[in-house]
C-alpha cells in the first residue's frame, strides 16, 4: 500500500466516521455485559445508543467525502455486534433462557445468522433507493425497544418478534431508505 493510499485510509477525515463506528462497536459489546450482570435497562439502552452512531457514521462519511470500503466493512462488523450478537444475548438472557431455555438459545442463533447473511448481502449489492431486507438496526434496535418491556410484557411476545424479523433480514421485500 503505498504512502497516499494510507492517507486516504488513515487520514482525518476517514478517522471521524471509523471513531463513531467503533462507538457503535463499544456500545454492543457494553450492552452484553450488562446483560449478563442482569441490567437489562442498561443493556438495552446500549443497543439503542447503538442505533444513534449507526446513523452518524455513514452521514459524518458522507459529509466528509470519506466514504470507503474501510468503512464499511467496520460498519458491518460493528452491526453483526451491536444489532445481531447483543441484542439476541438480551432477548435470550432476560425472556427466553428462564422458559424455553433450548428453543431460545436456537431463535437467537436464527436471529444472528440472518443478520449477519443479510449484512454479507447488502455488502454484495449495488446501493438503490431501498434496502433488500429490512436492515439488522432496524432488527436490533426493536428487540432492544421490546426487551425494555420485559417486565410488562408476556414472555412468548420476544421469540414471536426475533423469528419474524430474522425472516424479514433475510428476506427480498424491498424498504426504503430513510435519511439519504
Amino acid at each position: 500500500m503505498s504512502r497516499s493510499d494510507r492517507g486516504k485510509l488513515f487520514g482525518v477525515h476517514t478517522i471521524i466516521p471509523s471513531a463513531i463506528t467503533l462507538g457503535n462497536l463499544l456500545c454492543g459489546f457494553l450492552s452484553i455485559v450488562w446483560t449478563m450482570r442482569g441490567i437489562v435497562d442498561a443493556a438495552a439502552g446500549f443497543i439503542l445508543l447503538s442505533v444513534v452512531l449507526d446513523s452518524l457514521d455513514g452521514k459524518m462519511a458522507r459529509k466528509l467525502s470519506a466514504a470507503s470500503d474501510f468503512g464499511k466493512e467496520l460498519d458491518s462488523l460493528s452491526d453483526v455486534v451491536s444489532f445481531g450478537v447483543a441484542p439476541a444475548v438480551l432477548a435470550y438472557v432476560s425472556l427466553m433462557q428462564p422458559n424455553i431455555m433450548l428453543g431460545g438459545i436456537a431463535i437467537a442463533c436464527v436471529f444472528v445468522l440472518c443478520g449477519a447473511v443479510r449484512l454479507a448481502r447488502y455488502n454484495t449489492l449495488p446501493l438503490t433507493g431501498y434496502f433488500v431486507g429490512v436492515p439488522i438496526t432496524f432488527a436490533g434496535g426493536f428487540i432492544a425497544l421490546v426487551a425494555l418491556f420485559y417486565q410488562r410484557i408476556p414472555w412468548q411476545v420476544m421469540p414471536v418478534c426475533m423469528l419474524v424479523l430474522s425472516f424479514l433480514m433475510v428476506s427480498t421485500i424491498k424498504v426504503s431508505r430513510l435519511g439519504k
